[in-house]
């Protein structure tokens, strides 16, 4: 089950391939996505010394959370995946000129996952064709519900 989608993750690059990745988070940082106070829009993956980070999403503190603990929204967040699949993106972000890009939030057995997706930045270009060819398919599918109607 989704919690949030990275749609400027789309509209921004071209997903290749997808990992899907633990969260070592808070208990107030838990409860408040659980609430949907979470944003992925400035959100972005870096390799620091063979770890994965999440960077600049956004979790908005409850009220009613910790009174004893000062809540840091846009902290980093490691992420947990295994050895080979580290070593596996590490590679392919030094070489072939990959990013790493947040795509979603989700659940898997009650536990809060990120899927992450490696990806190549779309060109100017790229950008208007993937809009224009979107248009097209609404406009299609508008012509068709008129012609049936």
């Amino acid at each position: 089950m989704s919690i949030i989608d990275n749609k400027k993750a789309f509209h921004e690059f071209f997903i290749e391939e997808r990992y899907e990745a633990g969260l070592v988070l808070e208990g107030w940082e838990v409860k408040a996505i659980r609430a949907g106070r979470v944003q992925l829009k400035e959100a972005y993956v870096v390799l620091k010394k063979a770890e994965v980070w999440l960077i600049g999403c956004h979790i908005s503190p409850l009220a009613s959370a910790s009174t004893h603990i000062k809540a840091d929204p846009v902290r980093s967040r490691k992420l947990l995946l295994h050895a080979d699949e580290i070593k596996k993106l590490i590679g392919k972000v030094q070489q072939a000129g990959f990013t790493l890009v947040p795509i979603n939030l989700h659940y898997v057995k009650g536990r809060i996952k990120i899927e992450i997706g490696l990806a190549k930045g779309k060109k100017l270009h790229d950008k208007r064709a993937t809009e224009k060819d979107r248009e097209w398919q609404r406009e299609k599918a508008r012509l068709m519900r008129d012609k049936h109607a």
